[in-house]
């Protein structure tokens, strides 16, 4: 059991909940005419998305505020958080479909529905290390045009593993009448 999954202090679906919570925080009203008054924090989602390491995306007040939310932890969990925050940067529109149910197969046979190419997919799936992670997802989020379910993909990247890898194969193929019940 890796480091990351021992450090666990909330779960799956507290963390969607905490992350979408934090990302809606962020999240400028568009509704409101009045640039003044739309809130959120633009200049932070713009940092977040700008950032090329992990450094530089530990270093926001955001990242540290989305990992207080996600139950804290030691270095590695921060890392990991920090690739959560800037990968939700980039999102721009909530959507209650899961990520590989947007870029995958749109059913079982059909394999040239899939926005993300299966060579792509492999890529993604073999993600260890926390930058090529970061790297993977955000092209994910560029080929969903930006619209996720920003809860469900965070809490995913927190417990990025075999069980996490094995739902989004199952989707990613259209196949999750087969797939076993998630704990």
């Amino acid at each position: 059991m890796s480091e990351l999954a021992e450090d666990r202090r909330i779960g799956f679906v507290e963390a969607a909940a905490a992350a979408q919570g934090w990302w809606r925080g962020l999240q400028p009203d568009h509704q409101r005419g009045n640039p003044q008054e739309r809130g959120g924090d633009r200049a932070a989602l713009a940092r977040l998305r700008r950032a090329g390491t992990l450094a530089e995306i530990m270093a926001e007040e955001a990242a540290i505020d989305l990992w207080r939310r996600l139950g804290g932890g030691d270095a590695q969990r921060l890392k990991r958080i920090a690739v959560i925050a800037h990968v939700l940067a980039h999102v721009r529109e909530h959507d209650d479909q899961r990520a590989m149910r947007r870029v995958g197969r749109q059913s079982y046979g059909d394999a040239d529905s899939a926005k993300l190419k299966p060579i792509r997919f492999r890529r993604l799936l073999a993600a260890r290390e926390d930058d090529e992670l970061m790297r993977e997802m955000r092209r994910l989020v560029q080929l969903a045009d930006r619209r996720l379910d920003v809860g469900h993909l965070a809490a995913s990247l927190l417990f990025w593993g075999d069980t996490t890898r094995a739902r989004w194969t199952f989707d990613y193929f259209a196949a999750t009448h087969a797939r076993p019940q998630a704990a």
